[in-house]
């Protein structure tokens, strides 16, 4: 039977990742103002949108860690 909730410790993982994936968005997308070659801008570009689409993707797989009300903590 397939579980469809995060055991803690894969929470605990997800919100670390999910924190890395967010400074890496910040910082990609501020730097891009600093770039004045249009290959490597563009390039910042894709990595913005990759990387909001991946933390969209993190925080659909965050809702299903187990919450201190909510039971699922074994």
């Amino acid at each position: 039977m397939a579980q469809d909730r995060l055991a803690n410790h894969e929470k605990m993982e997800t919100h670390e990742i999910l924190n890395f994936k967010t400074v890496c968005l910040l910082k990609s997308k501020m730097m891009q103002g600093l770039v004045f070659d249009q290959e490597l801008r563009a390039l910042m570009e894709k990595d913005v949108q990759q990387s909001i689409k991946d933390i969209t993707e993190l925080q659909a797989l965050y809702t299903k860690a187990p919450t201190r009300n909510g039971g699922n903590l074994h």
